[in-house]
Parts: C-alpha cells; structure tokens; sequence
C-alpha cells in the first residue's frame, strides 16, 4: 500500500486537484478542511501532513504545534499564501519540515514530498562488501556525523540530513558536549528561550524526531535519555 498523506486544506480549488494528483502518483491520500478534523485524524498511520494555515477554525500553526505536542512523528509540510521569512521561520520552529508558498507548482510540490518521504522511510540495506570475509559488511563502522554550526549543516558521512530549525540547534548544544548530560533546563533556555512559557513537552517531542533522524541515517551516535534530568550525546549508533 502507498505512503499516506493528509491533505488539511479548506479551499476546494486547491485541494481537488492536489488530491488528484497525489493519487494518482500511488499514494492513499484523506482530505480534512479545519484544524480540529487534522488533530483527530493525524495518527500512526498517517505518513504526512500537507498543511494549510489559513484555516477556519485555528492557525495552521497552532495545528502544526499541537500535533508535534500529541507526538505525531509524519513530515509536516506547511502549504500557505504566506511567504514572508519571518512566518517560515515560525513555521519551522514550530515542527514543520518543509514550506511551500502559494502559488506552487504542483511539481515542485510532488518533489519535496517524495524527498521528505524518503528520509522518514526505511532505510535501503547496503550493498555488501566484497572482501573474502563474511562479516566484513556488519563489522563496517557506522558512518561520522559532523555537525557544521556555521553553515547550520549535519553530514552523516558525505550525506547531509535535512533538520527543522529546533531540531539542528537541539542537536548542535548535545554535540557541543558529546558525552555529557545537558540538562532540560539548559535545552529550553538554549534552544528555545529563557522566557519560554510553553510546555516542555516541546523538547520531548522535538528530541524523538531527531533521534529517529539520526537513526535512520546509520550515524554513529545515539541521544541517550537520562529520564528528570536531561539528554547525552552518546558515541555509538547501538542503543
């Protein structure tokens, strides 16, 4: 069966021919109109989220947070005629992997889901190596990460892993202090702000979604939870 795909948007003139669409290229796609309907309906069995903002009931970016907030692990793609940079950055603060302005080429539109797609799906086994050993492929080290702060970058190995705004500064401050704790308290006032008035669950969610990322890119690190207290970069990609 297809990858599935909520489709939250009210304006039919939109939706009609993005649903066809995505049908059409194999994927089993819903369509919900307002917020509330996207809450109850995004699940374990919704893959991702194309989410509108101007929605009748609520800010779409109010839905974007409160599903990160109800542990909802799909890619968000944030589809809206808003295109200023200070609303991308929200909506990626917020949990979005991705933002599309209106008015989208549906093309362009159909190629970032299928690159968001690819990097929240399992990963395709290597080749084996051919040596004249049997277990020179499962004694191969898991490739490095590297996380670049100044070009806000993160390579596992030659390979660069797309992170939400949160989710790069979140793994920037555990790798700063690899092996060490940094506390919840040290992460909210780092990552988000000292002033930060919202819930802490924020950083549960945010963490679970980069610690799948770095999962399913076979890098040699883990995020290891010291449960009250905080987080560890651990060496190591075995839990």
């Amino acid at each position: 069966m297809g990858r599935r795909i909520l489709v939250v948007e009210d304006d039919d003139g939109i939706a009609v021919p993005l649903l066809r669409t995505l049908d059409r290229e194999g994927y089993v796609v819903e369509r919900v109109a307002d917020g509330g309907s996207a809450l109850e309906r995004a699940g374990d069995d919704v893959d991702l989220v194309v989410l509108d903002l101007g929605l009748p009931d609520m800010d779409g970016l109010d839905v974007c947070r409160r599903l990160r907030e109800q542990d909802f692990a799909g890619g968000i793609v944030i589809l809206t005629a808003r295109d200023g940079e200070l609303d991308r950055v929200v909506g990626l603060d917020v949990g979005a992997d991705d933002y599309i302005a209106k008015p989208f080429a549906l093309a362009e539109l159909l190629a970032r889901l299928r690159a968001l797609l690819r990097r929240s799906g399992t990963s395709v086994p290597a080749a084996p190596v051919e040596t004249g050993h049997p277990d020179a492929a499962s004694a191969a080290p898991a490739p490095t990460l590297v996380v670049d702060v100044a070009a806000r970058r993160v390579l596992v190995g030659t390979r660069e892993i797309a992170l939400s705004t949160k989710e790069f500064d979140l793994l920037a401050q555990l790798d700063a202090t690899r092996g060490a704790v940094v506390t919840r308290e040290r992460l909210m006032d780092q990552v988000w702000d000292e002033n930060w008035f919202g819930s802490t669950k924020t950083l549960d969610v945010t963490v679970a979604r980069l610690r799948q990322k770095l999962e399913e890119s076979g890098a040699d690190v883990r995020i290891t939870t010291l449960r009250g207290v905080g987080f560890r970069l651990d060496e190591g990609a075995d839990a």
